[in-house]
């Protein structure tokens, strides 16, 4: 009993008395000792560099509006002989398809019938001087003859106007009208078969859609932080992802006045000529614009502890202890991290064993 009361006394109270000096350890001193024995630290001096910079837009190639062209039927009808393939290149003029229209037939009635009102009326008024030049008919009756047969006339001309607007001839009996490419071109895309029915300019999709690829649009989005970095006709590198080792120069045609309301991006345009139409619409490619050189402090990425929300790297203190310092980090490149703050040229940091300096975490 004795013993045991001996063995409190002293021993209790020790091992109290070590615990409350290390927690004090931990709490008051920022500065903590290598521990040589278990890791080798490597301590180097930070330099500025001067790094050129360049930034990416993301983009696509476009067909230039200008040259685009979408076809429609000119008039009701069933589409035949069509042909078109998606890709395709035609030639200003070709035949693409026929159609067959209802709507001649009808043109040609009608002129038909407005030529014979035509013949009827200057029938009518031959008798009408003859009978005039006797004194048999009154001048109003006569008058009323001639304002019949110019209205015939009238007539007879707008269904004639009619049959050319559809493309035909007032003296043919066809009634299928060849529908040919207005442009030199591609085919981008085809929205009919033959054998269907067409509505005119009625319908949404139309027969085909043709564009000159001879030059073409690259379009990037331009993000609303970096608006100020880009400025007009200023030349650009363009790496198409179908050709990872080519670079395109080209220069900024264009930077959008407006942003799209989900992306907060402008549209960044360049011009370029398509030899061979290796640019298809549709490709990806990267824009980057060059930014001036800068003079920027990149360090080990071991160098650098992440803790919460805090970002720190450990510096020493000139008593051969190290000491935390808070930084705030940029971009990374390869195996380095940019240093925004917190370090400045020429300070000291811990940039391999920097892990093991940290104080142990656990209960």
């Amino acid at each position: 009993m004795i013993k045991v009361q001996v063995f409190s006394r002293i021993v209790l109270p020790c091992l109290c008395a070590a615990m409350l000096t290390l927690c004090g350890c931990r709490q008051e001193s920022p500065a903590v000792a290598p521990k040589q024995q278990l890791v080798n630290l490597k301590v180097e001096t930070v330099h500025a560099r001067s790094i050129s910079n360049s930034l990416e837009l993301p983009g696509r190639v476009e067909a230039d509006p200008a040259h685009v062209v979408h076809i429609y039927a000119p008039l009701s009808g069933r589409l035949m002989n069509f042909t078109l393939a998606s890709g395709q290149e035609v030639r200003k003029g070709q035949p693409i398809a026929m159609l067959q229209s209802g709507d001649v037939a009808q043109a040609r009635t009608d002129f038909d019938k407005a030529r014979i009102e035509v013949l009827r009326a200057d029938r009518a008024l031959e008798r009408g001087k003859l009978l005039i030049s006797h004194e048999v008919m009154s001048q109003a009756d006569f008058q009323e003859l001639t304002a019949v047969d110019a209205s015939a006339h009238a007539e007879e001309e707008r269904a004639r106007q009619r049959i050319h607007e559809l493309g035909f001839s007032e003296n043919g009996t066809s009634d299928v009208i060849p529908i040919t490419a207005p442009i030199n071109g591609t085919v981008l895309d085809v929205g009919t078969a033959s054998g269907e029915m067409q509505r005119s300019l009625e319908t949404t999709n139309g027969i085909a859609t043709i564009a000159n690829l001879d030059t073409i649009w690259v379009t990037g989005d331009l993000f609303e932080h970096d608006l100020g970095s880009v400025r007009l006709r200023e030349p650009v590198d363009i790496v198409f992802s179908a050709y990872p080792n080519e670079i395109v120069h080209g220069t900024i045609a264009n930077i959008g006045d407006s942003l799209d309301p989900t992306t907060h991006a402008v549209k960044v345009r360049v011009i370029l000529s398509n030899p061979g139409h290796r640019f298809k619409p549709a490709m990806f490619a990267t824009l980057r614009v060059t930014q001036p050189s800068a003079s920027r402090i990149f360090v080990p990425l071991g160098a650098v502890l992440h803790d919460g929300d805090t970002t720190e790297v450990y510096v020493p203190d000139g008593s051969g202890k190290f000491a935390t310092r808070q930084v705030k980090t940029g971009v990374t490149q390869g195996s380095q991290i940019e240093i925004i703050s917190g370090i400045r040229d020429g300070d000291q940091i811990v940039t391999e064993g920097a892990a093991f300096l940290r104080e142990p975490s656990g209960d």
